[in-house]
């Protein structure tokens, strides 16, 4: 798709911006919601009728949930809007995988629908899907206002991979936001770094996953192949949280407040731990929304179990529509109940650092599943991280390999721990005419040289994609 490359956001950007803040306050959630339509229709000129689709269906739920004085007919006009959200993500998501499967297990030849995914469908989906099930809760203002629900559901800057925003947490800035100086400046850096953090460090992570993912597994090493699966650890870490601060960034400097979607995740304790730092608009909407209403813990231990049974077979599939998805889904599934029942106990008697070392084996392994869609490759991949390949242990060429990004690696591991953030704070604790004068050059030097820098591989690099736009 066009507009899922870098470059395409930067032609459209500063255009967008001029129009914005020239335009009269009353006038700015037009230019957003037709700037956004803009966005999503360059690439998806189709699509953008079934996001509008989305749109008005929810909106039309919304004001009939309201407007409803009867529990049980609002119970149903829910449920309506929950059948129509998850019947178009499913039929654009899920019809050929399921078709696929069919034909597998009958023998039949039903024809595949072949349909592009609409890019983004399983973020908006899930936001609109949460306007209506806080308006039944009577947890969200009713939003009477077409354009003003258009914005909240088209909003560019987090349309296409998040973070899930729900509409209670966005309701009031909808009419009413500011963007002060410091709001900007904040939202600036925080582009930049999310900027940086794709094109600087993803991309060239995925270079190295694709050079050792696509060769020949027979001869990959054991080290290599857990080079390969660190590498791409770390490029679907930095471009999705990349694109998270891009997003928290564009929302600021135009006043609003987008919540957070990481926290070190590679810093977690535990696999528990772990999804409190990842992807936390995504586990937060599933606890909501599905574990809660399902019972969560309230119904004694077997119930918790299969509830955290329920809800990663859905994290799975929310993800993509293949089994390695469903069985990535499964495989937290498994370490979150052993967590439940005897590890948790465990780890807390124990350093930390056997928690993190025991966190990451399990990650690293979840990756492999996730992105090998192909069932056999996948665990031939395994199979040959833990030894059962033909190259040995390692050789020169992978020696080699870890030479070339051993700078990029380190410096990955570095900016996936808070190490860099508290060498900052305590450098801008640190008082002195000197220190404050060298403190607000480095304040505006370092995002413009991250600015220039990203830019300068923009411009080399023919393809940009985000990881995350896939869902």
């Amino acid at each position: 798709m066009v507009f899922s490359s870098i470059p395409f956001l930067f032609r459209f950007l500063p255009v967008f911006m001029i129009l914005y803040f020239v335009a009269p306050r009353r006038m700015r959630n037009v230019i957003l919601f037709l700037g956004s339509l803009f966005f999503y229709a360059w690439g998806e000129p189709v699509y953008v009728l079934l996001m509008l689709f989305s749109t008005l269906s929810d909106y039309l739920h919304g004001r009939l949930i309201g407007a409803c004085k009867s529990r049980r007919v609002a119970r149903g006009l829910l449920i309506s809007s929950i059948v129509i959200n998850l019947g178009l993500l499913g039929f654009f998501k899920y019809s050929d995988f399921l078709i696929g499967t069919v034909n597998r297990l009958l023998g039949s030849s039903i024809p595949l629908l072949k349909l592009p995914l609409p890019i983004g469908i399983s973020f908006y989906t899930f936001q609109t899907m949460s306007y209506t099930i806080d308006c039944y809760r009577g947890e969200a203002k009713i939003q009477k206002n077409i354009l003003d629900f258009g914005v909240f559901v088209t909003m560019f800057p987090q349309l296409i991979a998040g973070p899930i925003v729900k509409y209670r947490d966005v309701q009031d800035q909808l009419r009413q936001r500011k963007a002060d100086i410091g709001a900007i400046s904040y939202g600036c850096r925080r582009f930049v770094a999310g900027l940086a953090k794709k094109v600087l460090l993803a991309n060239n992570l995925g270079l190295l996953w694709t050079e050792i993912s696509g060769g020949n597994l027979e001869n990959t090493t054991v080290l290599g192949a857990w080079l390969g699966v660190l590498a791409y650890a770390f490029q679907i870490y930095f471009d999705f949280s990349g694109y998270s601060d891009m997003a928290i960034g564009l929302g600021a400097i135009m006043g609003f407040h987008f919540p957070e979607n990481f926290n070190y995740p590679y810093m977690a304790k535990s696999i528990t731990d772990f999804w409190r730092r990842w992807h936390i608009s995504l586990s937060g909407w599933f606890r909501e929304y599905v574990y809660v209403p399902l019972g969560g813990n309230r119904r004694g231990l077997p119930r918790q179990l299969l509830n955290i049974l329920i809800v990663w077979m859905l994290t799975g599939i929310w993800h993509g529509a293949g089994w390695n998805f469903l069985l990535w889904g499964l495989w937290f599934a498994l370490w979150l109940i052993l967590e439940k029942l005897v590890l948790g106990r465990m780890f807390k008697a124990l350093p930390s650092l056997v928690g993190r070392l025991y966190t990451w084996l399990i990650v690293l392994v979840s990756w492999v599943f996730f992105a090998i869609e192909n069932g056999p490759g996948a665990l031939r991949y395994l199979s040959v991280m833990f030894g059962q390949g033909t190259a040995g242990l390692y050789d020169s060429p992978t020696l080699f390999i870890l030479l070339e990004y051993r700078v990029l690696l380190i410096f990955a591991a570095i900016a996936a721990t808070p190490l860099g953030h508290r060498l900052t704070e305590s450098f801008f604790a640190v008082t002195g005419t000197g220190v404050t004068v060298v403190r607000r050059v480095l304040e505006k030097l370092v995002p413009a040289l991250l600015l220039l820098a990203s830019i300068a591989y923009i411009v080399e690099a023919s393809y940009n994609p985000f990881l995350y736009f896939r869902f």
